[in-house]
C-alpha cells in the first residue's frame, strides 16, 4: 500500500489507481505476454513505469509531494507466461534463458531440458523467488546477475576507473553501482534502463539538477529521488518491482529504497557513464 501525502491526486493518476489495470487490452489475452507468476495474486497496482521526459524537467507549480510506500513490495515474483503460471517444473525456454545458464554454470544453448529446469528451480527456491517452477524470467536472470556482481561489478573493467565518483550504469546486465577510485561507494544494485524506442543514452553524462519529491508535470507521475544526467532522463525510485518484462521510458529506475540510498551518494555534478544494450532491444 502507498501513503499518499496529499489529499488530492491527480486525476490521470487517480483513474490509473482506480482502475488498477482491469481494461481490456490485447495484452490481456495474448499468451505471450508475460504476467507475474504468483497464482492467486498478483503485484500491488503501483504506478510501476512512470514515463519519463525527453527535454529537461521543470518544478511543477507549486510543491506536489510524491508518495511513501508504507510498505516493502515482494520484488521476487516472476514473470511467466499465462499457461506457465501453476506449473509444476517449466519445460519452456524462457525469455533469459541463456543468460541464466550462463550464470548458474549450465550448458549454455538457450535451451530449456529437464536437467535445466530442475537447476534453475532449486535456485528460484533458494532465492525465495515465486513461483520456483524453472522458468527463466526476467527476476530470476536479475538475481542471478546481482549475485554474481556482488563482489567485483566492475571485474570486466568496463567502466572507467577515476579519482573522483563515477556512477556506472551496465546496461547489459542491467546493474548500477558507485565507485570512487576502485573503491565500491555504492553496492551493485539492479535498475530497469530504457525500452525499444527509449533507449537510455550511453556514454559519459553528469547529475545536473536533482529533485527529492519530483513531480512529472508532463505525464503527472511521480518521480521520488530525481537526480537528472541527461535531458529527461534521470535515476529515480518506482514503486515496485524492477525486474519486468518491459523496460522504463529512458531513465534508470530503481527500487524506492535503493534510490534513496542513492540519493545520499550522489551529488550535483558527479559524473555518470553509461554502456551497453538492455537485452533484447
Amino acid at each position: 500500500m502507498i501513503r499518499w501525502r496529499h489529499r488530492i491526486l491527480p486525476p490521470l493518476l487517480a483513474a490509473a489507481l482506480l482502475a488498477g489495470g482491469a481494461s481490456a487490452s490485447a495484452e490481456e489475452t495474448d499468451p505471450d505476454v508475460l504476467v507475474p507468476g504468483n497464482a492467486g495474486a498478483g503485484l500491488p497496482e503501483y504506478p510501476m513505469d512512470t514515463p519519463d521526459q525527453v527535454l529537461p524537467p521543470t518544478a511543477p507549480d507549486g510543491e506536489i509531494p510524491v508518495p511513501a510506500p508504507e510498505e516493502e513490495v515482494d520484488e521476487l515474483v516472476e514473470y511467466l507466461p499465462r499457461n506457465a503460471v501453476k506449473a509444476a517444473c517449466t519445460a519452456q525456454k524462457g525469455l533469459y534463458q541463456r543468460q541464466v545458464e550462463r550464470l548458474l554454470k549450465l550448458k549454455v544453448d538457450g535451451k530449456q531440458s529437464a536437467a535445466d529446469c530442475r537447476a534453475i528451480r532449486a535456485f528460484q527456491t533458494q532465492q525465495k523467488i515465486k513461483p520456483a517452477n524453472g522458468y527463466a524470467g526476467p527476476v530470476t536472470w536479475a538475481r542471478a546477475e546481482l549475485l554474481a556482481a556482488r563482489k567485483n561489478p566492475n571485474a570486466a573493467k568496463k567502466c572507467p576507473v577515476r579519482s573522483y565518483p563515477v556512477a556506472c550504469v551496465d546496461l547489459n546486465r542491467e546493474l548500477m553501482w558507485v565507485q570512487k577510485g576502485k573503491k565500491i561507494t555504492y553496492a551493485v544494485v539492479n535498475i530497469r534502463s530504457g525500452r525499444a524506442g527509449y533507449r537510455t543514452r550511453t556514454g559519459w553524462h553528469s547529475v545536473y539538477w536533482r529533485h527529492k519529491d519530483h513531480w512529472s508535470t508532463i505525464y503527472d507521475t511521480p518521480m521520488p529521488f530525481s537526480q537528472f544526467f541527461d535531458g529527461g532522463q534521470a535515476f529515480h525510485g518506482v514503486y515496485g518491482a524492477i525486474a519486468t518484462p518491459t523496460g522504463s521510458h529512458g531513465c534508470v529506475n530503481l527500487t524506492y529504497k535503493n534510490a534513496e540510498k542513492l540519493w545520499s551518494v550522489l551529488r550535483k555534478g558527479d559524473r555518470v557513464y553509461i554502456w551497453g544494450k538492455r537485452p533484447g532491444l
